[in-house]
């Protein structure tokens, strides 16, 4: 069963609510086995970069009540699932090029939970210990990450692209999250695609990324099916991660944002508001990675 056959499969049982499966947690092997393989691929050590001039707290509390973290009682099976997503992502991203630490999220269409999944996805890979993130907001006509980080108004990657004479590493917001950065949408300007597709924009990531080795470029990129500026963010990107959302997303625009991708950089898709009977609520699941489909990946 092809990616995209798995993926409307599940969609279409969206309205019924399947019996509840526990998620089997990773044989001891398997774990040590996928840490020798990350700490192989580690590149060495370089000087330590600055501390950013600009340092926030993120308000845990706040994204709760906002709908971008999960329920009260659901942290640690919803931090399994983001586990699951994750470790393929950064073992490519580490073994690969310097392309591969460049990692898109993205969606079909606005309201399928892009932004939800970049913000937990970022929280989750800042848990690393050989590995940082940098969440950037790259979706300039939202901005949505900017705001509810409480970033929006800052200088940010469209400022960067739109002054050469700008140092895009003194616009990073450090966080009170260890190994948690942020960069800002920055001042929207009519032209933001054009940016985003210049040589410019090529040169500020490459520089992100070679001056700190280690460090994971997560992009909240706009909907693939609502802006062209999507589409050119794919090209930089070495992995790409599409959100759908259960009952909500259209069958048809997930099988067209599909067939506008790169299937080589297609690492998987999150499946956001899966029913989740047992707890009557609701799980993020995921299809993909080179894995089977659902129904073999969590097998009961």
């Amino acid at each position: 069963m092809s990616l995209i056959e798995s993926a409307l499969a599940k969609l279409r049982r969206g309205t019924e609510s399947p019996p509840a499966r526990p998620l089997s947690a990773p044989r001891p092997s398997i774990v040590v086995a996928a840490a020798a393989k990350v700490a192989s691929a580690l590149p060495e050590p370089v000087a330590e970069l600055p501390e950013p001039a600009t340092r926030i707290p993120i308000d845990m509390r706040a994204l709760r009540e906002g709908g971008y973290l999960p329920q009260a009682g659901l942290e640690r099976r919803f931090a399994d699932q983001y586990r699951h997503i994750k470790r393929p992502l950064i073992e490519k991203a580490l073994a690969g090029g310097p392309d591969m630490r460049l990692i898109m999220v993205s969606s079909a269409l606005p309201g399928d939970g892009k932004t939800f999944t970049s913000i937990n996805l970022a929280l989750s890979m800042a848990r690393e210990r050989d590995a940082s993130v940098l969440l950037v907001d790259a979706d300039s006509a939202r901005a949505r990450i900017s705001e509810i980080l409480g970033v929006r108004g800052m200088p940010g990657l469209l400022d960067a692209l739109a002054d050469p004479s700008v140092d895009i590493e003194s616009l990073v917001v450090g966080t009170d999250v260890r190994g948690l950065q942020i960069l800002p949408s920055g001042k929207f300007v009519e032209g933001a695609t054009e940016l985003l597709a210049s040589a410019r924009m090529g040169q500020t990531v490459a520089r992100l990324g070679t001056r700190n080795p280690r460090r994971l470029i997560l992009f909240d990129s706009a909907p693939l099916l609502a802006s062209s500026e999507a589409r050119v963010l794919m090209r930089i990107s070495g992995q790409l991660v599409l959100v759908a959302r259960v009952g909500v997303t259209p069958h048809r625009a997930l099988a067209d944002a599909l067939a506008k991708v790169d299937r080589a950089k297609l690492q998987g898709l999150v499946l956001n508001h899966v029913p989740y009977r047992q707890r009557e609520g609701y799980y993020y699941g995921y299809i993909g990675y080179g894995g089977p489909p659902p129904d073999e990946a969590h097998p009961p």
